[in-house]
């Protein structure tokens, strides 16, 4: 018989869940999950790992207590390394406790494995700190539904209120009526830690007015006390140059990370809706045969990073190694090189601008006459460097290292994704690929009102020649341009 752990997900954000929560989650083979706790830690788990949602917003019929204790219990004894993965901290305000007495009744072994609290995350995301020397000494926890002696905690220094959104009317009359100034500070933030992270501010006389005119809805816990004066002072993550954006990353699943965690470091909410999918080629025999008299070559060309994987992949297969590689490498950018160079080889040379013709402009000086250049590239691609190359005198054998399509799915994905009440505000395209297969899923008309930055001119081309208006288009050809060109066209409309 296996343990149920009782892990704390964290209050929203999936990078503050525990390196010892990560590492269970990363074994689990149950994962029975709340709505509060960050959907993108599910992905932590194995792939085949049971997800079982316990109940809350969306996820239609929801578990009693002691249906979730029978779940846990019932997988434990057969043996299942069971997760019970909660927002926030099982112990406070959860049913940690309730489910560890269940475990514990039913002679399961249990652990509880801490998470960072929700009014931690609310005092760090928010800029409020629940104590200061200047302004709180004492800090008291309460819910909003609960029967609550008011008399003891209306006057705590500050106060915080799971649960409470619906209520504060009456919550902010209880303690006024006990003595707190209706010009107390008061804050109501939902969805904390989160790039959506909501926050609203006023007093408890103007708090409960403002959360009807905003029309905020649960999840959402209110601070009470002096402290929150100092929200403008220290509120770092709402001056983020990207937060509240809404940024969709169209890259390939496994290549889209990069992006998208520069995104949310600057405070976007992004999203992964890859456009793009990296395959296996159809027919790997020019490649095989390329392989085999790979001593032959003069020059290796590398136009991207896949083109470096699948190339390494099937040499990997063969009889051949690298040690028969006699050839120059030409990379055409610093992410190919890097993939390079992660092979402990050496790039020869690459253009100042990471693109077809910048490739070829490195090969200005280069004598290519009679000499064999092996070319492993996608199977839809630019000819501009082969024929360009073979017109300078070169022989080049262009091989079909993998192939793009578009992923199973992804018109789902984009109907989810641009049907929503809230539209993304930029969309990023990497590729050429990713704007044709885009279009092909979406149609570019569900672009409308929403700005599209683009990686480099080609990309651009191609967009504009399927419809689609480009706001920016970055500088440098890389990740990091790109980046650098989101952050220019939100800066100008601010």
């Amino acid at each position: 018989m296996t343990k149920v752990y009782l892990v704390g997900a964290g209050p929203g954000d999936p990078e503050l869940i525990t390196c010892k929560g990560r590492r269970i989650l990363e074994a689990a083979d149950v994962v029975l999950f709340d709505h509060s706790a960050n959907s993108a830690l599910l992905d932590l788990a194995p792939a085949d790992a049971e997800r079982l949602c316990a109940g809350g917003e969306d996820s239609g019929r929801a578990f009693t207590h002691a249906e979730i204790c029978s779940i846990l219990i019932e997988r434990a004894r057969r043996g299942l390394n069971v997760v019970r993965l909660n927002g926030g901290d099982p112990f406070l305000f959860g049913r940690g406790g309730e489910e560890a007495e269940a475990l514990a009744d039913a002679g399961i072994p249990f652990e509880v494995v801490p998470g960072v609290a929700m009014p931690l995350g609310i005092a760090a995301y928010t800029g409020v700190p629940l104590t200061h020397g200047g302004h709180a000494s004492a800090v008291t926890f309460i819910t909003g539904h609960a029967a609550i002696d008011w008399d003891k905690v209306g006057m705590s220094e500050t106060l915080v209120i799971f649960m409470g959104l619906t209520t504060f009317r009456e919550i902010a009359r209880e303690l006024m009526a006990r003595g707190r100034a209706p010009e107390t500070p008061a804050m109501a933030v939902r969805w904390a830690t989160r790039p959506g992270q909501e926050t609203l501010t006023g007093t408890l006389a103007t708090l409960p007015d403002l959360i009807v005119a905003r029309g905020m809805k649960p999840p959402a816990a209110i601070v009470v006390g002096e402290v929150v004066r100092l929200r403008e002072k220290l509120d770092w993550f709402g001056c983020l140059p990207l937060f509240g954006k809404r940024i969709v990353a169209t890259r390939a699943k496994g290549q889209a990370e990069a992006l998208s965690a520069r995104l949310r470091a600057l405070g976007a909410d992004a999203i992964e809706m890859p456009a793009i999918e990296i395959r296996p080629a159809a027919d790997y025999g020019p490649l095989d045969r390329a392989l085999a008299e790979l001593d032959a070559y003069d020059w290796l060309i590398f136009t991207s990073a896949n083109g470096v994987r699948f190339f390494l992949e099937r040499l990997d297969r063969s009889v051949v190694d690298l040690r028969k590689l006699r050839a120059r490498i030409c990379a055409i950018g610093p992410a190919t090189r890097a993939a390079v160079e992660a092979l402990h080889l050496k790039v020869d040379l690459m253009g100042e601008e990471y693109v077809a013709e910048g490739l070829l402009e490195a090969f200005a000086g280069v004598e290519l006459d009679g000499r064999r250049i092996l070319l492993p590239r996608a199977a839809v691609a630019r000819d501009l460097v082969p024929a360009e190359l073979a017109r300078r005198g070169a022989r080049v054998d262009v091989v079909e290292a993998y192939r793009t399509a578009a992923p199973d799915g992804a018109a789902r994905q984009a109907r989810e994704i641009f049907g929503a009440a809230r539209k993304p505000d930029i969309l990023t395209f990497t590729s050429s690929s990713t704007v044709r297969n885009f279009v092909d899923v979406a149609g570019a008309a569900s672009l409308q009102g929403i700005q599209v930055v683009s990686i480099g001119p080609v990309t651009t081309a191609t967009a504009r020649g399927l419809g689609i208006e480009v706001a920016a288009e970055a500088r440098v050809y890389t990740i990091d341009g790109l980046v650098e060109a989101v952050l220019g066209i939100c800066h100008s409309n601010t």
